[in-house]
């Protein structure tokens, strides 16, 4: 969430770093809201000193023998009138936070600009991409060759982006989850972390994933221990409406669905891990916190349609080794680009192919300041693809979690938050069998992924 005082003091300023990634900022909109804050808080501060003042005289008076009734009854109206401001402003506060939260962040100074990921901007290639002397195939031939892959059975247990992998396959997935996560503890410095895989609405407003992408997320009704099918949810919502007016009940359909919301799948490790640091205050010596996680993250791919359905690219559930750190925020851009280069670290490690790209303004996530992708090298698409992104979210999490440390005079300060995978497991496995592939349909095992397999070198069709 953007700083208040920021906008109160060069709303234009910030309109103008939001127009570079796409974002129009309503600032009329604000403005009356600011408008509508200041008279209730103004009038408010104007009828408490009138009732000071007016307390004082029933006192003297009282103190005399005269009577005070009337002006008893003056200060009993005040009271009345605060209480009714009291709650016209609560409103207007509300309607200010909900204006707030559906902000994006603005990007850093040194970011480009630009409209797409046409407009990004490449910083370094690291690797060459393999040459084969035969037809190169994509992940999902070889991995069907080698009967490890079924995307039929995974369809008919789920439905469609979802993938099922067995025999070695599934082991070298888990190999590299493992690889990944003892890199990052070994020699990262990071803590690993299990976190649970549903977490409540503040941990997904916290980090930024509500209001905004609802749609985008896998989310829970909480009915008790009870099955409730449509017709029994209708009468509820009729119940809740008080009306028979089905238009009027389907009006307030939502904002019932959202007081019975249960629990939301996670899209990212990075939601429970930085929720681990809401609503608290982290010592300044503690700092920085780097945290590891390895999750299933779960994703509806609401505005992908169409996009990369061949496949295990884009999937509703994907497995990701997320990094997170909490840190001091002048500490937060170098911090940025250490965890980008212990995510890069792995595909070394791997001798895969990669470049890194620094996100252009309008190409950068919701939440992020500024963005480097990480985009591994997949020849069967002869593209270079993403397979990390690490970002600077700078304070903007942290007001939302109201996520603080002690400064160096010991006062509250809001931390930042940096985070990116270190790697997307599934990508990964997909750059594994198509960098890897040979003439005969199997896939060479990595040396470094050897000790996780039982020594394997290759893998072939059983």
């Amino acid at each position: 969430m953007l700083d208040l005082q920021a906008l109160r003091n060069d709303l234009d300023g910030v309109a103008i770093r939001l127009a570079t990634r796409g974002y129009l900022l309503d600032t009329i909109r604000f403005e009356q809201l600011e408008s509508a804050r200041k008279t209730i808080q103004t009038r408010t501060q104007e009828l408490q000193a009138k009732r000071n003042a007016t307390s004082k005289q029933i006192g003297m008076g009282k103190a005399k023998g005269e009577d005070v009734s009337a002006i008893m009854a003056e200060v009993a109206g005040l009271g009345d009138e605060l209480k009714e401001l009291e709650a016209q402003l609560e409103h207007v506060q509300q309607d200010l936070q909900d204006f707030l939260s559906v902000i994006p962040n603005t990007p850093h100074i040194s970011v480009p600009t630009g409209k797409s990921e046409a407009d990004n901007v490449e910083i370094r290639r690291i690797g060459s991409p393999p040459e084969f002397d035969f037809e190169v195939k994509d992940h999902v031939s070889i991995g069907e060759g080698l009967g490890g892959l079924d995307f039929e059975t995974a369809t008919k247990i789920a439905g469609a982006r979802f993938s099922l992998l067995k025999g070695p396959l599934a082991r070298l997935h888990r190999a590299l989850a493992q690889f990944m996560l003892d890199t990052h503890t070994e020699q990262h410095g990071y803590t690993e972390t299990y976190v649970p895989y549903l977490v409540n609405a503040d941990s997904m407003r916290g980090t930024g994933q509500l209001p905004k992408f609802k749609v985008d997320l896998f989310g829970t009704l909480d009915h008790g221990n009870f099955q409730i099918t449509d017709t029994e949810l209708l009468n509820e919502i009729r119940q809740q409406a008080n009306s028979k007016d089905e238009h009027e009940i389907f009006n307030g359909l939502d904002k019932f669905i959202e007081a019975r919301r249960g629990l939301y799948l996670i899209p990212t490790a990075e939601v429970p891990v930085t929720n681990m640091v809401r609503d608290s205050i982290t010592p300044l010596e503690k700092l920085p916190l780097k945290f590891v996680a390895h999750t299933p993250c779960f994703r509806s791919e609401a505005g992908s349609y169409g996009r990369d359905t061949r496949g295990m690219i884009r999937q509703h559930q994907f497995d990701k080794v997320e990094l997170v750190q909490i840190v001091h925020p002048e500490q937060s851009y170098d911090a940025l680009e250490q965890l980008l280069a212990h995510a890069e670290t792995i595909l070394q490690k791997l001798a895969l192919p990669y470049r890194v790209m620094k996100l252009c303004t309008g190409d950068m996530g919701f939440s992020a300041a500024m963005t480097y992708d990480i985009e591994v090298w997949l020849p069967a698409q002869n593209a270079y693809r993403e397979i990390s992104s690490c970002s600077n979210f700078e304070a903007f999490q942290a007001r939302r979690m109201q996520a603080r440390f002690r400064n160096e005079q010991g006062k509250p300060e809001l931390l930042h938050t940096v985070n990116g995978s270190g790697l997307a497991v599934g990508r990964t496995l997909v750059a594994l069998l198509e960098n890897y592939q040979q003439a005969d349909g199997s896939v060479v095992v990595p040396e470094v992924l050897r000790p996780y397999m039982g020594k394997l070198e290759y893998i072939r069709a059983s």
